[in-house]
């Protein structure tokens, strides 16, 4: 009796794990789309219908070793020295709130101030517990660090893998000061030599230790760099990097380090000069994650300088698939589990709705005929000149709207000013949100470093100070 108690136990967790998408995820992105506003539940909306969204890390570590203008962490962050034990607790507690409201997998960022500061052992072990928590981590970088150090990240004391996947988030741009060997950079095409670097290291990772890597490319934005965002996409695209990320600056973290009017940059502006350095459009339409003033996204495939978008708002065939494959496999996941779940999962999916078998190979014809075809695609390959990118612009807001938005949507209430209502509506739509176990509570980005940053960085200070006191 007991044997066969244990059988249908294992059994119906064994049906549980292989459901094409876990309950969980399914309970989490139906509370995702049940809070959204009204105004960005539209068809293209992948939030809370595909996921629930990005996560982050914060208090974990909020010194960095550059200088930035802008830079959105508070001023008191450089005060605060860097503990690994610290960094571990945080990073467990703030993982294990997000696993238990936002479902078993998501992607969050290891970021703070920089990450490279902790050391590679504590740094692994920040992962490891991200992991644990069902979180895909990418940790967020200004890329300054050697190779040594990535290899001590990686390796374990015996020279064995700790990790298959890597992720990083690597900041270029000529407004950081400090950089080895680009203390002042004078443009950002000073800095393409260092952005091929960085790549290059993961590249060598790969080919001595196995060890594969998803890497993203951050840039801020603020007029003085605007008419180089062309030339840095078009170096950028060229690089072995999967993500081409961008955010114009906002007046946000240490006021010290304003030194322009960011207003005059918009994200039109922005994405104008990525399509310019791209050197052809980039629909972004069919896909949307959040709101469309705050998030503007395309992913797709790119053979030998030619992008073919996965979804073209503009072909009626494309859009009809994305509808279809969201209601039938929305909050499906493919990463942190075995291959024998994974297959099982999608045959399972396929045998449920064996027509999207045929839309999604349809899909797959469309995408490679905007490439050029599968002559090219071929060629791409053989000239490793084909990979998935991603283009991304993230445009954050001003703290002056974001402090009496948030003050406002904590007692129930709409502003009748029209830009704190703006504000209001793009914070309850807000894609990138971090852990507040403390207070329940689940913050979005510009909350926390407009609102939260500075006290929590004050706090800090007592708790973490750059000189310990010894007897």
């Amino acid at each position: 009796m007991e044997a066969a108690i244990v059988i249908t136990d294992l059994l119906r967790d064994l049906e549980r794990r292989t459901r094409p998408v876990h309950p969980e995820s399914r309970a989490a992105m139906d509370a995702r789309w049940a809070g959204l506003p009204d105004h960005v539940k539209t068809p293209n909306q992948l939030l809370g219908r595909s996921a629930v969204g990005c996560e982050g890390t914060h208090g974990v570590f909020p010194k960095c070793n550059l200088t930035c203008t802008p830079c959105y962490h508070s001023a008191e962050a450089n005060q605060v020295r860097v503990d690994g034990g610290h960094t571990l607790r945080e990073v467990e507690r703030q993982m294990q709130y997000l696993r238990s409201v936002r479902g078993p997998r998501a992607h969050a960022q290891l970021i703070g101030g920089e990450v490279s500061l902790l050391d590679p052992d504590d740094h692994a072990a920040a992962l490891a517990v991200m992991r644990a928590n069902g979180r895909e981590p990418m940790s967020m970088t200004h890329g300054d660090f050697d190779y040594a150090y990535l290899l001590a990240l990686v390796l374990d004391a015996k020279g064995e893998r700790r990790f298959d996947r890597v992720s990083f988030a690597a900041h270029f741009d000529s407004l950081m000061r400090g950089r080895r060997g680009a203390v002042r950079p004078r443009s950002e095409a000073e800095l393409d030599p260092f952005r091929s670097k960085f790549a290059r290291m993961f590249a060598d990772l790969q080919q001595e230790h196995g060890v594969r890597s998803y890497l993203a490319h951050n840039m801020t934005v603020t007029p003085s760099n605007l008419e180089e965002v062309a030339g840095v996409t078009r170096s950028v695209l060229s690089m072995p990097y999967n993500m081409l990320s961008f955010q114009p600056a906002a007046f946000i973290g240490d006021n010290r380090r304003w030194k322009e009017d960011f207003a005059e940059v918009r994200i039109d502006d922005v994405w104008e000069q990525i399509e310019k350095g791209a050197g052809q459009e980039l629909p972004w339409r069919g896909t949307q994650f959040g709101d469309p003033r705050c998030n503007r996204y395309t992913t797709g495939l790119s053979a030998a300088g030619t992008f073919a978008v996965a979804i073209d708002p503009a072909i009626p065939a494309d859009t009809a698939a994305r509808d279809r494959l969201l209601k039938h496999h929305g909050g499906m996941f493919f990463g942190g589990q075995t291959r024998f779940v994974l297959a099982a999962r999608i045959l399972r999916a396929a045998a449920r709705y064996p027509g999207d078998v045929a839309v999604l190979l349809k899909m797959g014809q469309r995408i490679i005929a905007r490439a050029g075809g599968a002559r090219a695609l071929w060629h791409a390959w053989r000239g490793k000149t084909l990979a998935v990118k991603t283009f991304v612009v993230h445009n954050f807001m001003d703290a002056s709207v974001v402090a009496p938005a948030w003050a406002l949507i904590e007692q129930g209430q709409i502003s009748d000013d029209p830009a704190v209502r703006e504000a209001q509506e793009r914070l309850g739509a807000c894609m990138y949100t971090m852990s507040h176990p403390e207070t329940g509570q689940l913050v979005p980005a510009c909350t926390q470093h407009s609102v939260l940053d500075s006290t929590e960085n004050k706090q800090l200070l007592k708790l973490l100070p750059l000189r310990v006191k010894t007897n």
